[in-house]
């Protein structure tokens, strides 16, 4: 099997590891294969592929998108590392406003999904880190929402405090517990 799966403290997240098979030229691995995947719970279809690049300290999200165009997304990072955070926001979930973190690589060759009803951001943690990231819906700017990175409620323990965010992501409401995200 060339995939393993592990569960995390919040049902429904998984930190995926690939099998590569190194040799004097470099390296192969499969990225996804549908059968093993959905065998593990993670379905699609995947309909959309994106790639972003960051310098270090360029922080992106928490994003997420409304449903009914909620995404699933199985990420990975091809180039540096980064700090990648999913936040549950399932209506009545016992881990409701939970976050998991986890550094990916492009030497530990992690993959992390996350399905909807979370939102997810990431910091990178060298120039040069490249995420990309499969989802289960295209972008749907209507349904586009999201939380700050920074929101006291969430106290993520991120490894960098001093980052770069867009003027969109700084304008971001901060997580409210009241709130009815999905």
């Amino acid at each position: 099997m060339p995939f393993s799966f592990t569960e995390t403290p919040i049902p429904g997240l998984l930190v995926v590891e690939p099998r590569a098979f190194p040799d004097e030229r470099g390296f192969f691995m499969e990225t996804f294969k549908a059968s093993e995947f959905a065998a593990a719970g993670v379905t699609g279809p995947f309909v959309q592929d994106n790639h972003s690049a960051s310098a270090r300290g360029v922080l992106r999200g928490l994003h997420f998108q409304r449903a009914p165009h909620a995404q699933g997304k199985l990420v990975r990072v091809s180039a540096g590392r980064v700090w990648d955070v999913a936040v549950d926001l399932r209506a009545g979930s016992p881990t409701f406003g939970r976050w998991h973190g986890i550094e990916l690589s492009a030497e530990n060759r992690l993959m992390f999904w996350i399905p909807a009803g979370f939102a997810h951001g990431f910091v990178a943690l060298e120039d040069g880190s490249e995420l990309q990231y499969k989802c289960t819906a295209e972008y749907h700017g209507p349904s586009d929402g999201g939380i700050r990175w920074d929101s006291p409620a969430l106290a993520i323990d991120w490894p960098l405090r001093d980052v770069l965010v867009s003027p969109k992501d700084a304008a971001l409401p901060e997580f409210d517990p009241e709130v009815r995200y999905f």
